[in-house]
């Protein structure tokens, strides 16, 4: 969790120490271009929700807040109970909770299915366990939490059609979870937009929301969701 607290000048220093241990410079910004799912859900209402949980949500948040369609993202801790929804409990690694974001969307606009193509290819790692760049523990884990039966079809679906494409070389780790979403603080909120040269999101987001433009400028919104 170091990683999360670096500012400045300690990016350099960072990088030379990751590229020395078991963490590669810049490993979270790997992209991998998965193919489009091959089933979706049916758009039946204006606006649907989706719960992603994908290494620290500051990342995630970002990511998918540049995606048109998308009207709201909140970081938060998906898995666990609410007593324990904090950050000070989940970083005991003790709560059960994931790190997630919760997406408010537009499906006649962006599609569940495409969300979990962004979700796969640039949001983070989807073949790491209990970890992404330098972040460890079971809060950071690959987990989708669906919000309706068909959601969990599509995802599972997905899951299958990626590991037998091979696309990332590895299998996929994510797993399909259930349990409520609790909002994360408030200073957690659109953290990456509000600090911008804070030295964990220049090393390890700035990069994935580079990557986003570049891999899917279709989707590609300048201005953040809310």
């Amino acid at each position: 969790m170091i990683g999360r607290f670096l500012t400045g000048a300690a990016i350099a220093g960072a990088a030379v120490l990751a590229s020395a241990t078991l963490i590669p410079a810049f490993a979270a910004e790997r992209t991998v271009l998965v193919p489009a799912a091959t089933t979706d859900v049916k758009v039946t209402t204006p606006r649907a929700v989706t719960v992603l949980a994908g290494g620290c949500f500051w990342g995630m948040e970002v990511v998918f807040s540049h995606l048109k369609g998308v009207e709201l993202v909140t970081s938060g801790y998906a898995g666990g109970d609410a007593k324990t929804a904090s950050y000070d409990m989940v970083s005991t690694e003790t709560t059960r909770h994931a790190e997630a974001v919760r997406i408010v969307y537009d499906p006649h606009q962006i599609s569940y299915a495409t969300l979990l193509r962004v979700y796969f290819s640039v949001a983070h790692n989807p073949t790491e366990v209990n970890r992404q760049g330098p972040d460890t523990g079971t809060s950071y884990r690959s987990a989708i939490f669906p919000q309706s039966a068909e959601q969990a079809r599509v995802a599972r679906a997905y899951i299958a059609q990626l590991d037998a494409a091979r696309s990332w070389g590895a299998p996929i780790a994510t797993r399909i979870e259930s349990g409520a979403f609790f909002p994360a603080e408030a200073y957690h909120q659109d953290f990456a937009v509000k600090n911008p040269n804070h030295g964990y999101i220049r090393m390890w987001d700035a990069p994935k929301v580079a990557a986003l433009q570049k891999t899917f400028p279709t989707l590609w919104s300048a201005k953040p969701s809310a």
